[in-house]
């Protein structure tokens, strides 16, 4: 099912971006495709637009409280370093997370009661059983115990799946996208590859992705230089103990900042330079796993707190990256050269870029692949 919707989304991103008459902000329509690509997942629909490509209020507005809430977890919080001052939200972080709660709750809320009110009308006979029916299916309806779930419970489920499984992904594909336009070297050896293993008559499929050595090696590269959450996610020490020297006492919150690891000179030669050929044969990791078994690159994290939708995340970030690298040639807005581009990374919990990806798409397929 996963497979069927993300070839469908990225088709209607496809189909949007060769319609596209003038610059547009790549980032955006990525967040729309990988959104609604969860949601046909998790509820059995899209979540934004029409497909159009156009202007998508709602779109944006859920856009921005995601990266908000990848700021404000990430931001440097006084009170969480001087416990006695933590009352005070010297910062406003406190009143900002609330706020924010807010927005979310009515937009999960309103999808909630949605999903609710097409269970009744229908009956309850509905022809594919999605992530979210299954959840309302048990709930706490009558406030009996037994480990059913409230309504809270599926909308804070609701909301974790939104917030790391999309604009993760794609963010990634955008920062994977500008390398790509940087390096036209790179984009040209590419796409050499996807016409010789897809050809220009159709669009990638997942069952192209494994023949795709050259690309996957510029997938690796695109998580190593720029993982999509570059201090991983919150630890706490189980047992105390001592690593390198450093005493961790039990309890403690540890960060591990995947960002530097990636980026380490004593594990990687030229490290800010995005060269895939490391990671093939005769390179520096040519065998190198993304998927946490090797920590000089774990985008994913490692260890039992692992991305839970690592596959999912994976799989779409390749096939969205191929695709567009593979359908469309590729110019900056307003004549920028490629030399020139911002690469500078906004603060937050995620690794955003500072400066949205704005370009005109070419197709570059025959006119039935779109």
């Amino acid at each position: 099912m996963d497979m069927i919707c993300k070839q469908e989304e990225i088709r209607v991103l496809v189909r949007a971006l060769a319609s596209a008459k003038t610059k547009v902000n790549l980032g955006q329509l990525l967040n729309v495709c990988t959104v609604n690509a969860l949601g046909q997942v998790m509820m059995g629909k899209r979540v934004f637009g029409d497909g159009s490509g156009g202007a998508d209020p709602e779109a944006d507005e859920f856009k921005s409280m995601v990266v908000e809430l990848m700021q404000l977890a990430g931001v440097f919080n006084i009170g969480d370093f001087i416990p006695a001052l933590e009352w005070l939200d010297l910062q406003g972080v406190q009143a900002k997370m609330k706020k924010l709660h807010n927005r979310f709750d009515r937009f999960l809320s309103a999808i909630l009661e949605e999903h609710k009110t097409k269970a009744r009308q229908s009956n309850g006979q509905v022809k594919h059983k999605d992530f979210l029916s299954t959840l309302i299916s048990l709930e706490n309806v009558d406030g009996a115990e037994g480990g059913k779930l409230s309504n809270t419970e599926i909308k804070a489920l609701l909301l974790n799946m939104f917030t790391a499984g999309t604009d993760t992904s794609s963010s990634t594909v955008e920062w994977a996208m500008a390398e790509l336009i940087r390096h036209p070297n790179i984009m040209a050896q590419v796409r050499q590859e996807l016409d010789s293993v897809v050809g220009r008559d159709r669009l990638v499929s997942d069952l192209d992705l494994p023949n795709l050595t050259y690309f996957q090696a510029v997938i690796k590269e695109t998580f190593r230089l720029h993982p999509s959450t570059p201090l991983s996610l919150p630890r706490m020490a189980s047992d105390s103990c001592d690593i390198n020297g450093y005493h961790i006492p039990k309890g403690a919150t540890l960060l591990v900042n995947v960002w530097a690891i990636s980026r380490d000179p004593n594990e990687w030669n030229n490290p800010l330079e995005f060269r895939p050929e490391r990671f093939l044969p005769g390179g520096e990791r040519p065998n190198a796993d993304v998927r946490g078994n090797d920590f000089e690159v774990i985008p994913f994290g490692a260890g039992r707190r692992i991305c839970a939708g690592m596959s999912l995340g994976l799989r779409m970030v390749q096939l969205l990256t191929a695709t567009l690298a593979h359908a469309f040639e590729w110019e900056l807005a307003d004549g920028l050269m490629p030399e020139k581009m911002d690469m500078e990374e906004a603060y937050g919990l995620t690794l955003q870029r500072a400066a949205p990806l704005m370009v005109h798409p070419r197709p570059r397929l025959s006119k039935h692949a779109y």
